[in-house]
Parts: structure tokens; C-alpha cells; sequence
């Protein structure tokens, strides 16, 4: 049994570690890649862009999503913002209806069907070259859609160009964990984007050239994930899609333990499904990247948690039940005046030990470099700590849940989500 541990203890961590030191060296090798733009660009051209807003109970966020496109700092005749109502059972519709000019500003109501049809039927209105999506609880720099645009307009092989997410206005403990993660995911996107790995076009203004669509199709359901659907099948067909660190979308984040719960359990709940949908893909050469290294590092992932989880609680366990033969054999009261001495001679000096060391210290350099790329201030914050005891202890169970919902099927609703994320807000 301790062989067996040991083993996949090793392999686990020497994934880990891989994964770590290839992103340094992507990094260190690609980082005049990592293109800056200034406070303020031009364009050469300023192509036609339709950002489709759909919206489900979005009443306490919309108006500040849709005042943040308008502040965008895009020629007005280029710009078409679409909002779509995904039959709302709050005041979304009213308020949304009070900026539509029938121009530029197109509002629209449909019966609820997911967000997949909401920003489908977008796309089916929209006429511009460029189209992108904007979730309904996120908020765009004014400067974001240039510095988006300026990545297709320097490489035409671009066919869709994902903005850094940012957690917006962390307020609790829960929230600026989730900032840490916002911070590192920064960092990773971008050497993804740098090797050509990208899975996922997350709903916070990722940007597509409108003929993606017109030869891949639309969005589909995909499990509630349908921009990580998309991404796949881009991937699938040889798309290029890239990262712009510089382009920001701020949005907010679950504020509770039970909120990240079911946000989290649906990304995961996605990711394996449209995995096993696209299994074809995995460790074949002619689908590049994303094939070879981040499908099969994002399951590793997956069980990677669950099998520390799984130690963790094991050793608490085996702990507990040795304080109690412990207590059994010498008494109550003997056992809590025991006096313990501490000696440098008996420190764990396992490699086990030093490898978790190692992997917390990289962890920890992600975060900073990712922060540095969002903020331009690498800075250590006591929220990393706290990222790391509040994902170390809840990750496991929305790992657990979405496996066992995946193998039976049992997927979250996107307008569930909606409501449990808007309650209380």
C-alpha cells in the first residue's frame, strides 16, 4: 500500500513540477513576445464589432455592464452592443429596454433556453466582422476592445483573441481567494496562448472573427460550457486563438463558500464532459498543443486534487486513531501530561516534504507573475494564503461531485447558477 502511495505521489508531483518549470521557461524564452500596449492606441482600421450581452436575473449588474461598453473607447458607428434577455423573472428586461436606440444598442426578449441560446440568437442579428460576449455581471477598461482588436489586426492568423479576467471589487476572505486564482490564471492563459494551448473562450469579451462561426457553426449546449466547447473545436480545426494580458474584464465573483461551490462544479462538471466528448483529440500529434500537453495536464489536475484530499484526510485519520490507542494504553490523564520536546534531529526530512515545498513555492511565483502581468506589482498578499487553505479544503468536493455528476450525467442549469450567484446580492 505505501509502495503503491509513494508511487503515484511521486508521479503526481513530478507532473506538477513539469508543469511549473515548463511555464517559467515559456516564460523567461517567450516574454519579448508579451506585447504592452500604451495608455492609450490607435488602430490602423477599426473593423465592425457586435458584443452580445445575455442576460438571465442580471437586474443588480446590468446597468454597470452595459454603462462600461458604452465607455468603450470605439468608433460608436463600429460598435454594436446586442442585449438578450433569456427570459428574465426580475426587472433585467425593463431596464435593459430604457438603452436600446434601435441603432447600436439592440435589446432583445426571449424565452428562457440557456446562455448558449441567448448569445446565439445575438449572433444570428449581428452583421459585423468581429463578435464577442460580454457576461452580464462583468465590466470592461475603457481601452480593452482596442488592445483586443490590435492582436487580430497584427496577426491575421488570429481567429479569436481571450482578455484577462480580473475579480472585481473583492469585499470578503472568499473573494480575494478567488482573486489569487484571477491573478495566476493570467499567467497561465498567456503561456498557453504563447504555445498555442488555449482551451477555453471564457464568456468576460472573448473576441472571434465572425467567420469562425460562419464555419464552425454557432455555440452548442455543451454541458453548460459552451465556451470551452468552442475553444475545443477551434482547436479541432486548427484556429489560432490567442491571449492579450493587457485587455481588462472585471467581474464579479461568488461571495460564499456554497456560490463558488456551484460555479466551480459546473466548470468542472463542463470540462470532463466535453473532454470525453473530444477525447479524438487527446495525445495526437496534428492537434498541436492543447492535445499533447493542456488536456492531459488539466485531468491530471482533476485527480491530482482529489488524491492529496484523499491523503490528507487518510494521515488526519490514521493521527486520530493513534492519539487514541495512545490514550487507550497510558490513560487520560497520563496522556496530556505528557511533556513533548522538540528536536531538530527528528524533522521530517522526506522528499515527500520537499517536493510539497517546492511545488507551494511555484504556486506562489505564479500568482506574483500573474499579478505582476495585471497590475504591474508582483507583490506577496496574505490572500494568497488564504487561496491556498480555502481551495485546498473546498476544491476536492466540487472535484468529487462534478465526477459523479459527469458519470451519471446530472448537469447544473446556467440560469440555477444565475439565481444562486444574484440571490442576497
Amino acid at each position: 500500500m505505501n509502495t503503491t502511495y509513494t508511487i503515484i505521489f511521486y508521479a503526481f508531483s513530478f507532473i506538477s513540477v513539469y508543469v511549473q518549470i515548463f511555464f517559467l521557461v515559456t516564460f523567461f524564452d517567450k516574454r519579448r513576445n508579451i506585447a504592452w500596449s500604451p495608455k492609450i492606441i490607435d488602430l490602423k482600421s477599426y473593423p465592425t464589432v457586435t458584443i452580445s450581452v445575455p442576460c438571465y436575473n442580471e437586474q443588480s449588474t446590468i446597468d454597470k455592464t452595459i454603462k462600461s461598453l458604452l465607455a468603450l473607447d470605439y468608433p460608436k458607428d463600429k460598435l454594436t452592443i446586442i442585449i438578450v434577455d433569456d427570459g428574465s423573472t426580475d426587472n433585467t428586461w425593463e431596464l435593459i429596454q430604457s438603452y436600446d436606440n434601435g441603432k447600436n444598442i439592440l435589446s432583445f426578449h426571449k424565452e428562457n433556453g440557456g446562455k448558449h441560446t441567448a448569445v446565439n440568437y445575438a449572433l444570428e442579428k449581428s452583421t459585423s466582422e468581429f463578435f464577442g460576449c460580454l457576461d452580464a455581471d462583468s465590466f470592461v477598461h475603457d481601452q480593452t476592445l482596442k488592445r483586443i482588436m490590435r492582436y487580430f489586426e497584427n496577426d491575421p492568423r488570429n481567429m479569436a483573441v481571450i482578455p484577462s479576467v480580473l475579480s472585481h471589487d473583492p469585499k470578503n476572505i472568499i473573494q480575494n481567494a478567488q482573486k489569487v486564482e484571477y491573478d495566476m490564471g493570467v499567467y497561465i492563459k498567456k503561456m498557453l496562448g504563447l504555445i498555442g494551448g488555449i482551451q477555453v473562450t471564457p464568456g468576460p469579451l472573448s473576441t472571434f472573427r465572425k467567420k469562425v462561426f460562419d464555419e464552425l457553426g454557432p455555440y452548442r449546449k455543451a454541458h453548460n460550457t459552451e465556451d470551452q466547447e468552442i475553444a475545443l473545436r477551434m482547436q479541432e480545426h486548427g484556429y489560432k486563438i490567442d491571449y492579450c494580458p493587457d485587455a481588462y474584464v472585471y467581474t464579479n465573483t461568488p461571495d460564499s463558500v456554497m456560490k463558488l461551490y456551484r460555479q466551480r462544479l459546473r466548470w468542472i462538471y463542463g470540462f470532463i464532459k466535453n473532454l470525453v466528448d473530444y477525447r479524438h483529440l487527446l495525445f495526437r500529434k496534428k492537434y498541436g498543443t492543447v492535445a499533447l500537453f493542456t488536456l492531459p495536464t488539466g485531468m491530471v489536475s482533476v485527480f491530482g486534487v482529489i488524491f492529496v484530499f484523499s491523503t490528507v484526510v487518510y494521515n488526519f485519520i490514521r493521527l486520530i486513531y493513534t492519539k487514541i490507542i495512545q490514550i487507550h494504553t497510558i490513560g487520560f490523564h497520563n496522556f496530556f501530561s505528557l511533556h513533548y520536546k522538540f528536536d531538530w534531529f527528528f524533522i521530517n526530512t522526506k522528499a515527500m516534504l520537499f517536493l510539497s515545498i517546492i511545488l507551494y513555492i511555484l504556486v506562489i511565483v505564479t500568482v506574483m507573475l500573474g499579478r505582476k502581468m495585471s497590475t504591474g506589482r508582483a507583490n506577496f498578499s496574505i490572500s494568497i494564503i488564504y487561496f491556498s487553505i480555502i481551495y485546498s479544503m473546498i476544491a476536492p468536493f466540487w472535484m468529487l461531485r462534478a465526477i459523479y455528476n459527469a458519470i451519471i450525467s446530472k448537469e447544473s442549469s446556467w440560469t440555477f447558477e444565475r439565481r444562486v450567484i444574484q440571490k442576497n446580492n
